[in-house]
């Protein structure tokens, strides 16, 4: 035992070596809230006008709509993919972004409630109706100034972000990685929209 060691346990401080698969471990803890962050400062690269991240909402709610519809909590990270491919579409070809996923939340709402997926009673409708109101928020937002605009979609980010909160904490509906993912992308993404939104 070296004097250094010795010294150490003197103090009660033995020294350990880390432990195997602790960096495995951190990473599985950081990933979403990075993850997020990553999303965040990519949507908010270019951004000239706050009202064009208005999609974002209507995307939050259907990744919500999609895995209480599936009724598997994982169906959200996939549903993400299809949001993210839209929004990506939409930059570059001029597609509507919000109505092509308000009409697919549309159709995995019926298919859920046709499959009897309303269990719990109250996931699939709540879910439905979290969609209906943010799909609206995000045509109107589009169709106001770019203040008042950008200032509605950063306020309702916010409010969704409480709902990702809700739903990390109670595990329903989503998986835990998700609401995480979005409660980091919600804020981070409403903050730079309303600074955007009130230099119009």
């Amino acid at each position: 035992m070296t004097q250094d060691e010795d010294q150490d346990q003197d103090q009660g401080q033995v020294r350990r070596p880390p432990r195997p698969g602790s960096g495995r471990r951190l990473f599985g803890r950081v990933w979403p809230a990075g993850l997020g962050a990553l999303v965040a400062a990519g949507s908010m690269v270019g951004l000239a006008d706050a009202r064009d991240v208005a999609p974002v909402l209507a995307a939050s709610g259907f990744v919500y709509v999609a895995a209480a519809a599936v009724g598997r909590p994982g169906a959200a990270w996939p549903a993400f993919g299809v949001t993210f491919v839209l929004i990506g579409l939409a930059k570059l070809t001029g597609l509507d972004a919000t109505l092509w996923t308000i009409a697919l939340a549309t159709v995995l709402a019926v298919v859920g409630f046709a499959l009897g997926r309303a269990r719990p009673p109250w996931a699939l409708p709540l879910q439905s109706v979290a969609m209906l109101v943010l799909g609206a928020a995000a045509l109107l937002a589009v169709r106001a100034d770019a203040t008042a605009g950008g200032l509605l979609v950063a306020v309702v980010l916010l409010a969704h972000a409480a709902w990702d909160v809700h739903h990390h904490r109670t595990g329903r509906v989503v998986g835990r990685s998700l609401a995480e993912f979005c409660v980091v992308l919600d804020v981070l993404l409403a903050i730079g929209v309303a600074v955007v939104a009130l230099s119009a």
